[in-house]
């Protein structure tokens, strides 16, 4: 196994979720995936409420996507099961997305796991059947 995949997999699919996250959905436990995860970095604008229960707007940037979601890291502390609006500067599309997984704070801020509330292969504007995945 590379590295980056070692790394990608224990960033983005914990074993057991530490105890103040919810618990994957039994298909991430199973290990199969619905849809490849891409390596993706782009700029895009979240809005939503904070942990404070204030709400947001600010430009967060990708990590990891794939057609069901994907992993940002956002300045503002958010909670699991909350709700997001992404919007795509390059085509101005909105989407909603839930909050499914809360990752390491660094010092760009926070990892968030969010799942789109149905299914947007486009939104990246990357075609998933032809890049490389990570594993």
């Amino acid at each position: 196994m590379l590295a980056a995949e070692h790394l990608s997999l224990r960033t983005i699919d914990p074993i057991s979720p530490p105890p103040h996250h919810e618990p994957m959905t039994e298909v991430l436990q199973a290990g199969t995936r619905r849809s490849q995860r891409k390596f993706h970095k782009m700029r895009l604008q979240a809005q939503g409420r904070s942990h404070e229960g204030r709400k947001f707007r600010e430009i967060c940037e990708t990590l990891v996507v794939n057609e069901h979601g994907g992993l940002l890291v956002l300045k503002h502390e958010v909670d699991s099961g909350e709700m997001l609006v992404l919007v795509n500067p390059e085509t101005q599309e909105e989407l909603e997305c839930r909050i499914v997984f809360l990752g390491d704070t660094s010092n760009r801020g926070f990892r968030v796991g969010v799942e789109f509330l149905t299914p947007a292969p486009h939104f990246w504007g990357i075609d998933f059947e032809a890049s490389p995945s990570v594993a």
